[in-house]
């Protein structure tokens, strides 16, 4: 039998995952990163996307919104703002928001007051990975 690292994934509203995996790969700051079991101690930044898990085998996915992740003592453990299964993802919600997004931005480079290009852009990756995950 494979080794394998404990995965935990955590938001502000309680735990999400608590699961011994084969592999995680995520969306770190400054790039997706991969970890096995028994992999060095990290701590790291991650970007709202898709997290990957596979165990035994069948691949799982989460969309994170950022946070953190930590791994030591063979176990991976990320503090993310949000986190939700593909199976939660309502497709048809994660578009309007990508659309209303996307206006946003736009009125927000023709420098109309009052729209927060930051909160925008946040607001569309977070409705992507939506999509990515709930069109999978």
């Amino acid at each position: 039998m494979a080794e394998t690292i404990r995965l935990e994934v955590v938001t502000p509203t309680g735990p999400v995952l608590s699961e011994d995996v084969d592999i995680v790969t995520a969306p770190g700051y400054l790039g997706e990163f991969g970890v096995l079991a028994n992999h060095a101690a990290l701590l790291s930044t991650i970007m709202t996307g898709v997290l990957t898990y596979k165990q035994g085998g069948k691949e799982e996915n989460l969309m994170v919104n950022g946070g953190f992740c930590e791994v030591s003592d063979n176990k991976i453990t990320f503090l993310a703002e949000s986190a939700e299964r593909g199976k939660e993802i309502d497709v048809n919600r994660a578009m309007l928001a990508k659309e209303r997004a996307e206006k946003r931005i736009a009125q927000a480079q023709q420098k109309k007051e009052g729209i927060d290009l930051a909160r925008a852009e946040g607001a569309l990756q977070r409705a992507l990975a939506r999509l990515k995950l709930g069109k999978s």
